[in-house]
């Protein structure tokens, strides 16, 4: 009897969440780097009163340019994952992450060129960061989109807690080899994904439109557990070639011959065309494209100014400030609880659904700002070890919020909300949007902090609560439902944010009926007399095929065309 779900769908989750490694690696080790001896006696500036110390302009654009350089490499992924495949494109952006990494373990003394190299790091970074969410959510099972999904952001905590482990161990280290060996381990985690993911299958949605219905049904064979005849196997490629006809205008027969033909008004979404479609579509009824991208780009600029960062960056800055001696070791904790909390948060994420989490800990996470700004600004941390004790205490409590609800949260929902045919560039516009907060935090904060100290923890807390307003007022529920039915039901002129949890795809009384037979797909079923397990999240299994494939598929068809008339 075949597995409900392949171990071979988790496995490529968590070889394409080496993106996010990367990334929590390369934010991590700034911080550390930027306090070891070696590194501040070649680049700092020096004054006889304080030592070799960095300006705020130095020390901000070290930090700051690789968010430039993933801010933009945001942007461009989105044509290169969609021209090369989600594959290829993650291999290439490896290589350039990799051609940083070597212009900074080469500088000697001066400083810009070890921020051009994080510059050009960054341009891998940025683009990894919109391709690998993108190809998780594209391929895998429905009901289990949010878990692997966000493995994305689960590796970004392990990136930040091995790179404070490996910092504080070669803070030791005599000379260019205490920050040399931070920055050179990261080859490793490169060579890891850019080769590792030509083993992979592509995403079969990517190949559907690009007219490679076999590899598509390949794909999904494969992460389903499923000979490639199965019906599941079947329907779900039929879910997906049907809504690319509606989408986009392509023949069905010609997509499913391998043949990319436009018909009726198809939509070209190639060069500047393509861009400004993902801005078309606000009203209700409508596709609602313009809706979702602006949305997308405000959860993930709102997911930078949780005030995570702030303590990512210059964590260890912030708890010399505060009179703990051993700042390194303080950071590992708070990376730790970053990195455990964040298996909570896909249990989290895949029991609640993406709305009352992010709520919830939009209100928590500002709860606790205020506590740590409050007792910042009453009393001197330095002198006070209660005042110190209590800032440790708040920080922690802080990112254990974060890291269950908002920080795999928004990874997740940018995965799942944007329809196939801009997909790409929706997903690149959003996390362009999380590098450019990510980049004017890392570079004004040095800025900041002298002119109003703790009290930024104020400012990070109204940023909270206002993303918890923000989902309430205008994100929609998408737990549990293929993308197709997501795209559908942003469509949907009925269908509001805060009742969308009760939103269900045409052809289903309600959500929990979606639900139940998700779990059904989990049980045996009888195939042509043999037994066998039927993959969750691949379609209706085959005592429903006929029904579902006539009514309810027809029913959502006929709904996508006349929402998309309107």
């Amino acid at each position: 009897m075949a597995s409900p779900i392949s171990v071979f769908a988790v496995l490529l989750a968590l070889l394409a969440s080496m993106g996010g490694f990367i990334f929590g690696y390369d934010t991590g080790q700034i911080s550390d780097i930027l306090i070891m001896d070696d590194f501040l006696a070649r680049f700092a500036e020096y004054n006889p009163v304080d030592g070799y110390v960095f300006s705020n302009v130095r020390s901000g654009l070290i930090v700051a340019l690789l968010s430039i350089g993933t801010l933009f490499g945001a942007l461009l992924g989105a044509p290169v994952a969609d021209y090369f495949g989600r594959r290829h494109a993650m291999s290439l952006e490896c290589l350039i992450f990799c051609i940083g990494v070597v212009i900074q373990m080469a500088t000697f003394h001066a400083w810009y060129q070890f921020a051009i190299g994080r510059l050009i790091s960054g341009f891998g970074v940025g683009a990894l960061s919109a391709a690998v969410p993108m190809y998780q959510a594209e391929t895998a099972p429905a009901q289990i989109r949010g878990t692997l999904t966000g493995t994305y952001q689960l590796f970004i905590t392990f990136g930040i807690l091995l790179a404070y482990c490996i910092g504080t161990g070669t803070n030791e280290i005599k000379g260019p080899g205490s920050w040399r060996t931070v920055v050179g381990i990261g080859f490793i985690w490169a060579v890891i994904l850019g080769v590792g993911i030509q083993f992979m299958p592509e995403s079969p949605r990517w190949s559907a439109r690009h007219g490679r219905p076999d590899a598509a049904r390949t794909a999904i064979a494969k992460v389903r557990a499923l000979p490639e005849d199965h019906p599941i196997v079947e329907g779900e490629l039929e879910e997906m070639i049907a809504s690319l006809e509606v989408e986009e205008g392509i023949s069905k027969e010609a997509l499913l011959n391998g043949e990319v033909v436009k018909t009726g008004e198809g939509v070209k979404v190639s060069g500047l065309q393509g861009w400004l479609s993902c801005f078309k579509g606000f009203r209700r009824g409508s596709s609602r494209v313009g809706y979702r991208t602006i949305l997308g780009m405000t959860l993930q600029s709102l997911q930078q100014l949780t005030g995570a960062n702030y303590f990512f960056y210059y964590g260890a800055t912030i708890f010399k400030s505060v009179g703990i001696s051993n700042s390194f070791v303080t950071q590992i904790i708070l990376g730790a609880v970053n990195f455990v909390c964040t298996f909570g948060g896909l249990y989290v994420m895949e029991r609640y659904g993406r709305r009352i989490p992010l709520i919830v800990g939009g209100i928590w996470q500002s709860g606790w700002l205020i506590i740590f700004a409050a007792a910042g600004t009453a009393k001197d941390p330095t002198t006070d070890k209660g005042i110190g004790k209590l800032m440790i205490v708040s920080a922690c409590m802080f990112i254990l919020g974060y890291a269950m609800t908002w920080a795999p949260g928004i990874w997740i929902i940018i995965g799942e909300t944007f329809p196939t045919r801009t997909r790409a560039k929706q997903g690149a516009l959003s996390t362009a949007s999380n590098w450019l907060w990510n980049f004017l935090l890392a570079f004004f904060t040095p800025f900041i902090v002298p002119a109003i100290h703790f009290r930024y923890g104020f400012v990070f807390a109204g940023c909270n609560l206002l993303g918890a307003i923000v989902v309430y007022l205008f994100l929609y529920e998408s737990s549990g439902m293929s993308l197709e039915n997501v795209d559908l039901m942003y469509r949907d002129a009925s269908a509001f944010p805060w009742t969308s949890r009760q939103w269900a795809p045409p052809g289903y009384g309600s959500r929990k009926e979606v639900e139940r037979e998700n779990k059904a797909k989990r049980a045996p079923v009888t195939v042509d007399g043999d037994s066998e397990k039927q993959s969750a999240g691949a379609g209706p299994g085959p005592q429903s095929t006929a029904g579902m494939g006539v009514s309810t598929l027809g029913a959502e068809e006929e709904l996508r065309k006349e929402n998309i008339a309107r």
